[in-house]
């Protein structure tokens, strides 16, 4: 393996789920606790000075035997103190610590990408720590939604899976939701540029469900499943689905004959439970390769805005974005050092996905000093001050021992449309 593990994670309130990229299957594998079974439950154990993790901290709850903690997700959101026999902990520290456990196996973890229900900038700077507590640089770790782990998971698939919509049902005990993967409208003047989104296209209760989970009653099943048969005809009224993917609790019971039968009728049809954990670690492996090529996935909370700068980047002279769209805004900070040949200033370009307009500004680089040609180092830095506000600096940053740094330093203010400004627009 090159350099060492990437791993994708599901996390959820009760469990956790780990995935690991095997390169010579070239796709990844997700660690079994049990025979077909990948789900490591969510408890932290404290037992004669020794912590233990998952199926052993449960066995220590089972029969009452040391500390255990559970809700560890839930409560380092939250931000909680836990009291852990005569010592109270940070949650996000016995989160940290639940993960330093359960991955030890791995060595050395190059990249790793959680995958929650939802996210948001401080679930993302959360697990972000917890990640560097297992030794992964911050830039190395990315957090995403359930969605957008589908969604990466589907680009791996072959074509013909997605070629036109892909459909994802999800059952626990009492709920069923769909969700489409959809090509979004080609953009004018953006060549073969793909770009992508996963709609909750629809949800139902049904009470029924309770009744085939986990022990199947015959009579409940047959209502549940007529229920779940027009559930999926409303969901795949005038659409064309290339493939349907079940994933969940509530799918472990063979409770739907009739409801399969019209999933698979002219499409493929997939069952299992390891889906986000798997479509997490290829975000990881794409991360890790550079794969600049992939479809970028869009949606509300996601940057419709790109900011770039003319560069030449391995001998190629072009726009080379330095925020790009289908990111977050807070995890879109960065810096750089380039070399600036004769130029009296920078030209800046934002590209609106929603609007399809280009806007360009320019930074005069009046007083930085007179040097030769690739003499002139200057250090880019981004800042996102909220989602609508981007602050762009230019320092001088010298040229080794010839030529010492100055104090010159310019800003440029940038105001974007925001995270979901047009986004509607580009269905």
């Amino acid at each position: 393996m090159r350099g060492g593990s990437i791993l994708g994670i599901e996390l959820n309130d009760q469990y956790c789920q780990i995935s690991f990229y095997d390169e010579e299957k070239s796709e990844p594998e997700t660690l079994e606790t049990a025979v077909d079974n990948y789900q490591i439950p969510l408890i932290l154990g404290y037992y004669r000075e020794q912590w233990v993790y998952g199926r052993e901290a449960k066995r220590l709850a089972t029969v009452n035997e040391g500390c255990t903690v559970t809700d560890l997700f839930e409560r380092a959101k939250r931000q909680e103190k836990v009291r852990v026999g005569a010592k109270n902990h940070d949650a996000v520290w016995l989160l940290a610590k639940f993960f330093q456990l359960a991955l030890a196996q791995f060595r050395h973890i190059e990249y790793l990408t959680f995958s929650v229900p939802y996210t948001d900038i401080d679930i993302s700077k959360m697990l972000k720590g917890v990640g560097q507590f297992v030794g992964v640089p911050k830039e190395s770790v990315y957090v995403q939604d359930y969605k957008e782990s589908f969604c990466h998971y589907m680009f791996y698939q072959p074509k013909e899976l997605w070629q036109y919509e892909a459909a994802l049902f999800y059952c626990d005990r009492n709920e069923i939701r769909a969700y489409m993967l959809r090509r979004l409208r080609k953009l004018r003047g953006r060549g073969d540029e793909l770009f992508v989104a996963v709609d909750e296209v629809a949800n139902a209760h049904m009470k029924e469900l309770a009744a085939v989970y986990p022990v199947l009653n015959v009579d409940k099943a047959k209502d549940a499943d007529e229920r779940f048969k027009s559930f999926i005809q409303s969901v795949f009224d005038k659409k064309v689905v290339s493939s349907v993917y079940l994933t969940g609790e509530g799918f472990e019971n063979n409770w739907y004959p009739a409801s399969l039968k019209v999933l698979c009728n002219g499409r493929r049809a997939f069952l299992g439970n390891n889906l986000y954990s798997r479509g997490a670690c290829y975000t990881a492996y794409r991360k890790c390769r550079d794969y600049e090529d992939s479809p970028i996935y869009l949606d509300n909370t996601k940057m419709t805005d790109q900011i770039c700068l003319r560069m030449r980047v391995g001998g190629k002279e072009g726009w080379y974005p330095i925020v790009q769209w289908g990111s977050h805004w807070y995890e879109a900070d960065g810096q750089w050092d380039v070399l600036l040949e004769d130029t009296s200033d920078i030209e800046i370009h934002i590209e609106s996905l929603g609007s399809g307009e280009l806007q360009a500004e320019t930074v005069s680089l009046a007083g930085l000093p007179e040097r030769k040609d690739y003499a002139l180092r200057l250090t880019i830095e981004v800042m996102f001050l909220d989602e609508y506000t981007c602050k762009i600096s230019f320092k001088d940053a010298g040229f080794g021992e010839f030529f010492p740094a100055t104090d010159f330093h310019v800003e440029k203010t940038i105001h974007l449309g925001g995270s979901n400004g047009q986004f509607n627009s580009l269905s």
